[in-house]
């Protein structure tokens, strides 16, 4: 059943980014070159996303709707509904890797591809924000809070 939803919204989003892609990326050519390696650096675990942000190195976007975002949400990452994203580039660091997370990763692995489309260098979060709350708890996310505010 959520195959038949995702996948046509799926389509529609890769022809739609790359019908408007100013990087000159288009999906077939995303496609033709996709690879194992590709597969791979497609996706980041919470440990090495969380070092490279105290590094620095990435921004972290949420792209949950606003009322999830409204329920809960993590201070040190920022949100950017997907159906917001094409108006809102502006915001995003092409300097840094961007990684997109939801609760799961149905929609951040959307995000990623079209950014990936637009010409960043972005990952999408496996064990999405609820994976990342489980593992951000207790003595784990004060540690973290006090490294990121050094």
């Amino acid at each position: 059943m959520m195959n038949k939803i995702f996948l046509p919204l799926i389509c529609l989003l890769f022809m739609t980014a790359a019908a408007y892609a100013s990087e000159s990326v288009t999906f077939e050519n995303y496609l033709k070159r996709f690879d194992y390696q590709e597969r791979k650096d497609m996706k980041i675990g919470i440990p090495e996303m969380l070092q490279l942000y105290k590094q620095g190195k990435v921004q972290i976007i949420d792209v949950r709707f606003p009322e999830e975002h409204q329920a809960y949400s993590f201070g040190f990452i920022k949100n950017i509904p997907l159906n917001e994203l094409p108006d809102r580039l502006g915001e995003l660091d092409k300097t840094k890797i961007i990684v997109t997370a939801c609760p799961h990763y149905d929609r951040a692995e959307i995000a990623r591809t079209y950014l990936t489309l637009k010409g960043y260098r972005s990952k999408y979060l496996t064990d999405g924000l609820l994976g990342l709350a489980e593992y951000l708890r207790g003595d784990k996310a004060k540690d973290f809070i006090n490294e990121i505010k050094k």
